[in-house]
């Protein structure tokens, strides 16, 4: 029986996996992941837009107690800004990883 073999969607050359308002940005296979969660949302006309949104630098490793996975975390008033610093604190971290 052939594998099947699933596409996420990719941003800025990561994975970026969405499972209702939670969402994960990374390679589950490298040390780190940014988890951001849609903590709340307000409606702009017609679209409900995340108007708060958690963001936690993880530790993947699957022997640091989940408490301890938590790097960083932060808060921010919109999906964008939240992605964004993700990111740069998703790149810092796995640079001084290696």
């Amino acid at each position: 029986m052939a594998e099947a073999k699933t596409e996420f969607f990719q941003y800025k050359g990561k994975p970026l996996v969405r499972c209702g308002d939670i969402l994960y940005y990374g390679d589950m296979r490298e040390r780190y992941v940014i988890k951001l969660t849609i903590k709340s949302k307000a409606k702009q006309g017609e679209l409900e837009m995340a108007d708060k949104v958690s963001i936690q630098l993880l530790n993947t490793d699957p022997d640091v107690s989940p408490r301890k996975a938590i790097v960083k975390s932060s808060e921010k008033s919109n999906l964008f800004q939240a992605i964004d610093i993700g990111e740069v604190w998703l790149q810092k971290a796995l640079k001084s990883a290696v």
